[in-house]
């Protein structure tokens, strides 16, 4: 368990926050998934340490368009948006390895606005090594690193005193069913003041073969990516799946506006799943849905911020329209 506690530095402090509802753990969402087809897993599975550096590697691929495009948007909008917010917190959901929202804090250090972090994320190894890499950078930084699985509710998410600038970013709301997505803005809001904005991050409809270049890169990292989440079962529920049995596919839904990621069995096996005592039976070619990534327009993002209680005040956009941040504010 993750006690409260100083790491290594003065300035880096990393601690769990308790979840406001429980959630299913592995184990429960393998068997409520994965034993009976439609086969089906959570893709917060992906995120331990391996697969959270896989990640960041995914997002250096030349396919792979979501970080660089949404980096330029930061990197052109960060003078607005701390000029004009000028937040005493910066809170981040989803944080990864802090990459992005960098340009915010160089723009706080040319404002003189010495925000606070709130990095969360549920890779531990990863909230310290961002968080030492950034106190190297910014020797003004305070990050406040925060564990835990934000689906799991918000109640005891700490509230600093002062105006908050949150960010959910990378697309990420793309990977929830929209009942979901509506569900987690409604309860950012909800612990928002007046003075309070979040910046949203989305990744919008755009041409089916950017789309599926974007998740079947050529060095294979988003497969090696995919492929992991089978490590993680077998370290996780003392399982034998071998990684060359799968294929990893990943397509585009026109009619759901979504990709789909899946884990695809090359022949007839049988996994044992020692943990649960289950024997998991699969036919060549049968599949494992292991993500969902929806692609948006500017209304149907208004659409989900509105019915969330926020108001839009800022969109940016590139000028091919592959991207969108949405700056919201709680709606009165």
């Amino acid at each position: 368990m993750i006690q409260d506690r100083t790491q290594q530095h003065a300035r880096l402090s990393c601690r769990a926050v308790r979840p406001a509802r429980i959630l299913p753990g592995l184990v429960e969402d393998v068997q409520q998934g994965l034993l009976e087809p439609p086969r089906s897993l959570s893709p917060k599975y992906f995120y331990d340490e391996r697969g959270s550096q896989l990640f960041d590697a995914i997002c250096d691929t030349p396919e792979y368009y979501v970080t660089r495009t949404e980096d330029a948007l930061l990197l052109g909008c960060a003078a607005d948006l701390i000029e004009g917010l000028r937040p005493a917190h910066i809170i981040e959901f989803g944080s990864g390895a802090s990459r992005k929202t960098r340009h915010l804090f160089d723009q706080c250090a040319t404002a003189g606005n010495t925000a606070v972090y709130w990095p969360f994320d549920v890779c531990e190894e990863m909230l310290l090594h961002s968080g030492r890499h950034l106190l190297h950078r910014y020797d003004w930084l305070q990050v406040n690193a925060l564990v835990g699985d934000y689906l799991a509710g918000l109640r005891h998410l700490p509230r600093p005193g002062g105006q908050c600038l949150y960010l959910f970013l990378g697309g990420t709301i793309g990977n929830f069913l929209p009942e979901e997505a509506l569900a987690f803005l409604r309860e950012v809001r909800s612990g928002m003041g007046p003075g309070d904005r979040l910046l949203l991050g989305a990744d919008r409809v755009k041409a089916p073969e950017i789309l599926h270049a974007a998740y079947n890169d050529r060095a294979g990292i988003t497969a090696e990516f995919n492929l992991n989440l089978l490590q993680v079962l077998n370290r996780e529920l003392e399982a034998d799946f071998d990684p060359d049995a799968f294929r990893h596919e990943a397509i585009y839904n026109l009619d759901a506006s979504r990709i789909e990621m899946y884990l695809v069995s090359r022949r007839d096996q049988a996994v044992a799943l020692a943990r649960l005592d289950k024997v998991l039976k699969l036919e060549s070619g049968e599949r494992i849905l292991t993500e969902i990534s929806r692609k948006f327009t500017p209304g149907s993002l208004t659409d989900l911020l509105t019915a969330a209680g926020f108001a839009v005040e800022r969109h940016f956009q590139p000028d091919n329209g592959f991207f969108s941040l949405m700056l919201a504010a709680p709606a009165e």
